[in-house]
């Protein structure tokens, strides 16, 4: 659980999770959550222990090849200290590469080392290694000729289908803005699930194998697609190729046009690209396909309310949850882990 935890910590922050663990099997309890943070581009790092130095090799207890074990989920970064004086630079590069890479990276520290005095300032001397702490993210924007592209491909477009990820967590603002200007409605990958509420208008939920029919719908009939900080993996669910003009925008330039053959991919963190982009959009002024999608939206909703009033025995769970939704407060993280027993009651 701690490496789950970790990622958590990356996701809920933005800054970068830490988890620790034992040589041997604790480091391989790790790999799932690691993997968890790696495939969601989150900033983890890894700190495992390791047999002592002088019996690596002779196949002993719980000894694992951890340097192959973590070669994949922490390709960026993984080393075994093998000299105190490695620890200080080993533990910095770590965390700035997990948070400029938005990666897992590892350190290995064999349970000798661990014993040793701290090296905290190595000697001013040939081989040494003098690193600091800090890091500051780069201010990432497009040029201003992608951007105009971007716009005439957005202007264009009649039936305009937005669709967000996890990149677009923190532009909900600039996300509304460009949806009100463009007339379209708004779609949300799994992981961009919080970047809008549910209650919009405009947004048509969810988006894949636990999709809305009304995100389908739009996705089937629109002649434009903006996809914001998503790599969604669905093909399926997207508009069919051709029938769409494309434009994406992602932080990391590895991701763009993998899901969809985009016309014009803008390189770029959501919030500022948005920014950036809006003063090219022009407003909108037919609104029918907007109407259209609100429309479905709305029916959408009805048909919801109607499951969730079904009877059931004992109880109805999207019941449940329909009369629970309205009223917990905002950003509530409801725990599957609650269980009530006898008399006892949830205050």
């Amino acid at each position: 659980m701690a490496a789950f935890m970790a990622c958590a910590h990356a996701k809920f922050t933005g800054e970068v999770g830490i988890c620790t663990a034992t040589s041997g099997p604790g480091a391989i309890h790790l790999l799932n959550g690691l993997y968890d943070a790696k495939k969601d581009h989150q900033p983890v790092v890894a700190i495992v222990g390791q047999q002592a130095r002088a019996a690596m090799g002779g196949e002993y207890q719980q000894e694992v090849d951890l340097l192959s074990l973590f070669k994949d989920v922490a390709h960026e970064f993984v080393h075994m200290a093998t000299s105190p004086a490695q620890i200080r630079h080993l533990v910095d590069r770590a965390i700035r590469i997990a948070l400029s890479e938005r990666t897992v990276t590892a350190i290995i520290i064999p349970n000798d080392l661990q014993t040793q005095p701290a090296v905290e300032t190595p000697p001013h001397a040939h081989g040494t290694i003098h690193s600091g702490v800090g890091y500051a993210a780069p201010l990432t924007v497009p040029h201003e000729d992608d951007l105009r592209r971007a716009a005439a491909v957005l202007n264009e477009g009649e039936r305009v289908a937005i669709l967000v990820g996890a990149g677009a967590l923190n532009a909900t603002d600039e996300v509304i803005q460009i949806a009100e200007k463009l007339g379209a409605g708004v779609a949300k990958a799994l992981l961009g699930r919080a970047a809008l509420p549910d209650d919009l208008p405009f947004v048509t939920g969810s988006i894949g194998l636990l999709g809305t029919n009304p995100s389908w719908e739009m996705m089937s009939n629109c002649d434009t697609l903006l996809m914001i900080g998503s790599g969604f993996p669905y093909s399926e669910f997207l508009p069919e190729e051709g029938q769409a003009r494309g434009v994406q925008i992602d932080i990391d330039g590895r991701q763009v046009s993998m899901r969809y053959p985009m016309e014009v991919n803008l390189i770029g963190d959501s919030a500022t690209t948005l920014q950036a982009l809006l003063p090219h959009l022009k407003q909108k002024a037919d609104r029918d396909w907007r109407e259209h999608i609100e429309k479905s939206i709305a029916q959408w909703w009805e048909v919801l309310e109607e499951r969730a009033m079904a009877d059931a025995d004992p109880v109805n769970p999207q019941r449940v949850f329909w009369e629970l939704s309205p009223k917990l407060p905002d950003n509530c993280i409801p725990d599957e882990r609650l269980r009530l027993r006898g008399q006892l009651v949830c205050a």
